[in-house]
């Protein structure tokens, strides 16, 4: 393992400066109450849950790269499908502070956990709140144990050739891994089998976080589309974050050999399938307001085309239904850099869409008498950007103790290729 460079220590320095500061303004916050955010009624969901959303949607892309591409026994998968899990699970220990964060009173969070208690106390399991924790804690588990069981072959490799402290931290994690046929039958029966556990959860999980918005009443979110209409936007988003993590990585890594032109331009394909979902269900969901002939849903859908949130709402169409179209020319679909600066737009994109789906709803619901706009608070900004830092702080420490590209699966690849020639 190489001595980290200065442009590494500034990027570490950098994205955990941004954490501490997040700590700091959450820690006010905690002490001040929640009066110090932009929360007012009616709108008590803002960006805490806005960034809740986001982050589960980037992980489920990492499921998708990994598992079902896996079962689906496609080759290119193999360079990026460690960046892809690490990505998958940073992002829900990321999505997992936001609820905790929007509790204000943080201590009690235990009261979320069904656990046995004297005081004869359960959780409301009507609650959205409830079902995050689970659909998010199973999702974690199962990501989480594909992710470990994926690297174990290569940290058994790495402990062989290092020395001293290093080959003690190693030897812990594999696990007692010799590689042999044995252990090799049972790794691949195992990771076979949470391929195929992890597959579905990549619909199940943001179908449940839809579902917090599509239970209600409210206009805007009481609709059957939520659910295809959120995993098509998680896997969209999460491809674009993929995107965004590999290019720097290939290049301060130098890993042009493993990280080609062809995956980027397959991952390019997956964006461009996405999109048109996206846009298809931005259609329907006018479509749905103007047929239903509903007053309410019909004004609700005109004001975040025309209301107070419209730039938000324009911006939004152009970076998720606009920008991705020029990815049908093969030369852009095939220019890294292009590429590059299309998947921060559609993160960008994809956070204002977050955005305006919660904001509008509760901003503007049936009684006009409690209408309000919501602006952002620097409290919240803050801890938003933390989170970032939060998910590149872990994204760079991992880089730089485990191999961002899969070694076993890409020497397999490898030899099959040569023995076919």
């Amino acid at each position: 393992m190489k001595r980290p460079g200065l442009k590494y220590l500034l990027a570490l320095a950098f994205t955990s400066g941004c954490v501490l500061l997040a700590a700091i303004a959450w820690a006010y916050q905690i002490f001040t109450g929640l009066g110090i955010s932009g929360l007012r009624h009616p709108v008590m969901w803002a960006i805490y849950i806005t960034n809740f959303v986001f982050w589960v949607g980037i992980a489920h892309s990492g499921t998708l790269i990994s598992a079902i591409l896996y079962l689906f026994r496609a080759k290119w998968r193999t360079s990026i499908s460690r960046a892809a899990e690490a990505m998958t699970v940073f992002a829900i220990m990321t999505a997992g502070l936001f609820p905790l964060i929007h509790l204000g009173r943080v201590w009690k969070f235990y009261w979320l956990l069904p656990y046995p208690n004297q005081r004869g106390l359960w959780i409301n399991f009507k609650s959205p709140l409830i079902w995050d924790v689970f659909a998010v804690g199973t999702y974690f588990t199962v990501s989480l144990l594909f992710f470990y069981l994926g690297l174990i072959p290569d940290i058994a490799l790495i402990r062989d050739r290092s020395t001293g402290t290093r080959r003690i931290f190693y030897s812990i994690l594999s696990l007692g891994w010799s590689g042999s046929s044995s252990q090799w039958w049972h790794y691949k029966k195992a990771y076979l089998l949470l391929a195929g556990i992890a597959t579905p959860l990549v619909v199940s999980v943001h179908s449940v976080v839809s579902w917090d918005f599509a239970m209600s009443i409210l206009p805007g979110w009481h609709s059957t589309i939520f659910a295809p209409y959120f995993v098509a936007g998680a896997v969209f988003s999460g491809t674009a974050m993929i995107i965004a993590l590999l290019v720097p990585l290939r290049k301060a890594f130098h890993l042009e050999e493993f990280i080609t032109v062809y995956n980027f331009e397959n991952l390019a394909k997956v964006l461009i399938f996405t999109s048109m979902i996206i846009t298809y269900s931005y259609t329907m969901e006018f479509f749905t307001a103007w047929y239903s002939n509903n007053i309410f849903e019909q004004e609700t859908f005109y004001w975040r085309a025309f209301g107070y949130y419209r730039y938000f709402f324009w911006f939004m169409l152009v970076c998720n239904s606009g920008l991705p179209l020029l990815l049908f020319f093969k030369n852009i679909r095939r220019n890294i850099t292009a590429i590059f600066i299309i998947a921060i737009f559609i993160n960008i994109g994809m956070w204002f869409e977050r955005f305006i789906i919660i904001v509008t709803s509760l901003a503007h619901d049936y009684d006009p008498y409690v209408w309000r706009t919501y602006s952002p608070r620097p409290v919240e900004l803050i801890i938003t950007l933390g989170s970032l830092g939060f998910f590149l702080t872990l994204f760079l420490v991992f880089v730089k103790v485990f191999p961002a590209v899969s070694i076993s699966e890409t020497k397999a690849h490898i030899y099959e290729d040569r023995s076919k020639k």
